[in-house]
């Protein structure tokens, strides 16, 4: 079966500068048919790994224009495919922040057991700011949970950036700022300091 997701890759194994969203060139010889969002979700969702790299790598070129696909790309961290967690994780670091109706989702994804998924959808709840303040006690409960320490990190990170509405998870917090790992301990007082400021 044929990807319906199609991209060109430079001869440096880069995505090609001439992706635009809607445009079919000829580029290095491959014909590129940049597919719409609907596509690249749909894509995102079938098990065929080849196809879910291709959707992702298409949605890292959108950049901010990928945001409709947080979810599916979150989702689609729990593979144990390199390619397909390595362009899911490009597209989250560029897609910036989560629109509101996403955030119900993000909070039971933040929940997950797998340390990727938990990770971006604590990460997309804290670019939400103060918009995700009713997901503090999922993020509080991340923050004491030793199972995940970058997920612990994480959380504390997410806890700082949803500011004064944070402000319940204080006290967790600060039994946090006394664990002896110093990255999370220095990432709970950062936390604090940003919940008190605001």
């Amino acid at each position: 079966m044929v990807n319906r997701t199609q991209i060109a890759i430079d001869q440096n194994g880069e995505i090609g500068s001439i992706l635009e969203q809607g445009r079919s060139d000829l580029y290095y010889g491959v014909m590129v048919c940049m597919p719409d969002i609907r596509t690249c979700i749909a894509d995102l969702n079938q098990s065929d790994e080849a196809c879910q790299a291709a959707a992702a790598t298409a949605l890292a070129a959108m950049a901010e224009g990928a945001q409709p696909a947080i979810i599916a790309l979150i989702q689609a961290c729990s593979s144990s495919n390199e390619d397909v967690l390595n362009w899911c994780t490009a597209a989250l670091e560029d897609v910036g922040p989560p629109s509101l109706s996403q955030l119900e989702d993000l909070t039971l994804l933040a929940k997950s057991a797998n340390p990727d998924v938990a990770y971006w959808a604590i990460t997309l709840l804290g670019r939400a700011g103060e918009q995700a303040g009713f997901a503090v006690s999922v993020l509080a409960e991340r923050v004491v949970d030793r199972s995940a320490p970058e997920v612990q990190r994480r959380a504390a990170w997410a806890l700082g950036r949803v500011g004064s509405k944070a402000r319940t998870a204080v006290a967790t917090l600060r039994r946090i700022a006394e664990e002896p790992n110093a990255a999370l301990a220095d990432q709970a007082r950062q936390a604090i300091q940003q919940i008190e400021a605001a």
